[in-house]
């Protein structure tokens, strides 16, 4: 069972909560038009909106703690830059006591942090597109300890909860939370209702021919080509569940989907993995019964700087799997290494 009353987990929890919360409100507030003039400020003002919030709490309950967070204030302390700023502090200003630009400022930079042998690593808004969009984003956070998560969580405004939940049905909903710490399992409840917590597992399936495939709508995201290769070499016959962000690892986690993958994009050969972007999902995951490497089978080392240095790409799956989309994975490797 899920020890809520640990402060570390309490923490995470309402700090997800809160920011999630408050990207809903800028993307309620500010999107409509911004779609209309194709326009990305809202989701800059999101961004940094919930980095400042989550700094700011992060400031009254563990002081202590570095924190590794995709964003620096720096471009906002521009002349350029300063409606955005002004709007940033007003959206803040909702959830905290005292923001002006120069404090909003300060609790961004909490996120500036290197790595420490205990830290937490905030990707403020995973899926940015999706969130333009209206589509799946997410709010994901993560306590580091001795390059190893302990603590994950997911704010997954637009995904419901898994229960009654289709594999890729969006549906019209609340949005959910996703929680795992070590040795505790993983577990989703409502957002609106983060007390009401139910257990998740991974899928069972054990036929790699009927695995579904966690795809991503954007191309940049990884290597389309490998990735249809890869399904050939699996011999996938089911039709993948695509969607941003994320919200992937959730899904695969509570049984939606089997395998997920972030592959090298040909345009970024040398290119490894941001900690945020894969902290929170992948403890998540494991802690659903699942299984988190690298693209060679080797595990995941968060505790290298703000990238996983020492790994490349992700390949996640139900476990039952894993060798199955391993041995994949390896043909694919020899095949375009000999081109």
């Amino acid at each position: 069972m899920l020890n809520t009353n640990t402060p570390e987990i309490q923490f995470a929890i309402h700090a997800v909560r809160q920011a999630s919360i408050l990207v809903q409100q800028i993307q309620v507030e500010m999107i409509q038009t911004a779609l209309t003039k194709d326009d990305r400020s809202p989701v800059t003002v999101a961004d940094f909106a919930a980095q400042a919030l989550v700094g700011y709490l992060l400031d009254q309950h563990f002081p202590n703690d570095a924190m590794v967070g995709e964003e620096d204030s720096a471009v906002l302390q521009t002349p350029e830059e300063h409606q955005t700023l002004a709007q940033i502090t007003k959206f803040v200003s909702r959830f905290t006591k005292g923001a002006t630009p120069e404090s909003v400022c300060a609790w961004i930079d909490r996120g500036s942090a290197e790595s420490a042998p205990r830290f937490w690593t905030l990707d403020p808004i995973d899926g940015t597109k999706g969130f333009l969009r209206g589509d799946q984003y997410a709010v994901a956070l993560a306590l580091v300890e001795n390059g190893k998560v302990q603590v994950g969580v997911l704010g997954c405004p637009k995904l419901p909860s898994p229960s009654g939940r289709r594999a890729g049905d969006e549906g019209t909903n609340n949005g959910s939370i996703y929680i795992a710490a070590r040795g505790q399992g993983a577990w989703a409840a409502p957002l609106a209702d983060e007390t009401n917590l139910t257990p998740i597992h991974v899928s069972p399936l054990t036929d790699p021919t009927q695995a579904r495939l966690m795809r991503s709508f954007e191309s940049g995201h990884t290597n389309v080509g490998q990735m249809d290769y890869f399904s050939q070499a699996l011999g996938v016959q089911a039709e993948p569940v695509r969607m941003d962000s994320q919200a992937k690892y959730a899904v695969l986690a509570s049984g939606g989907g089997e395998i997920y993958l972030r592959l090298l994009s040909a345009k970024r050969p040398d290119y490894r993995e941001k900690i945020w972007d894969q902290a929170a999902g992948a403890i998540i995951i494991e802690e659903a019964g699942g299984r988190v490497t690298d693209l060679h089978g080797q595990a995941l080392n968060f505790g290298l700087g703000r990238t996983l240095a020492n790994t490349r790409g992700i390949c996640a799956t139900n476990g039952v799997l894993h060798e199955h989309a391993l041995k994949a994975l390896q043909e694919i490797i020899a095949c375009f290494l000999t081109q």
